[in-house]
């Protein structure tokens, strides 16, 4: 018989890889990558918030990443799904989820300030980016939640999936981009390797690595990670830059 994964055993191994109350725990995730699990994917969000209660506030990517030229005329802020996987789509639909206003690169939050926490995002202060389009804010700006979640010294769940599912390299992207502006206000924006980076960041920087059920995981700092690989492109842009 097929073991169906319990919140009970969820919640162990989340406190085992690292997970701790009163987190801010950003999670990028494949719901399939856990295995058969008993209550379904509300049992999993009643997992990560029982492994970061009292006072944890719990993050999800709800992305509208259709083509980028239907992205805004396809968004409305209370129906529009999520793409970036089951676990999202589900928890952004949860009574209780707040979701952040933008046309690309939303976020939904749950927990203590969960609304307030996601407010803002249509505010006109902080980094230029690529996906800025009026009547939309600055998608990684100063009110978006990402960047809230980097100033608040959140962490980074990586739940069955790899590198290329981490949105925070945009943000390092976006902030390379906004710096070498300062001198050059006609620099290109360059895309990151997020694979090579990722693996370089495995070597070098904070992770933790485990088993959530049978999900391969990782914990991350948030602002170590944005900072360190900020700092490592800035040194060797060539080999971490697609160009």
């Amino acid at each position: 018989m097929t073991h169906m994964v319990t919140q009970s055993e969820l919640v162990r191994d989340l406190r085992a890889l690292g997970v701790a109350a009163g987190d801010i725990l950003l999670v990028h995730s494949s719901y399939k990558s856990l295995g058969p699990v008993e209550g379904g994917a509300a049992m999993v969000v009643a997992a990560l918030e029982e492994a970061i209660a009292p006072g944890g506030l719990l993050l999800m990517t709800s992305f509208n990443l259709v083509k980028i030229e239907e992205r805004a005329s396809s968004w409305d802020h209370a129906s529009t799904p999520s793409t970036v996987g089951y676990l999202t789509e589900f928890f952004r639909k949860m009574a209780g989820s707040y979701r952040s206003d933008h046309y690309s690169h939303s976020v939904a939050a749950r927990g203590p300030g969960a609304k307030a926490f996601v407010a803002g995002h249509r505010e006109l202060v902080g980094f230029d980016s690529p996906w800025d389009q009026a009547p939309w804010g600055k998608t990684f700006g100063a009110h978006s939640p990402m960047l809230r979640a980097y100033d608040g010294g959140g962490s980074i769940l990586m739940l069955g999936v790899d590198y290329h599912s981490s949105t925070y390299m945009h943000l390092v992207e976006v902030m390379a981009w906004n710096n070498a502006r300062r001198t050059n206000p006609d620099a290109e924006y360059c895309w990151i390797n997020r694979e090579k980076l990722g693996a370089w960041w495995d070597e070098h920087g904070i992770v933790r690595r485990g088993f959530v059920a049978r999900a391969d995981c990782r914990l991350i700092p948030i602002r170590v990670f944005v900072d360190d690989l900020l700092a490592e492109i800035g040194r060797h842009p060539s080999e971490f830059f697609i160009i």
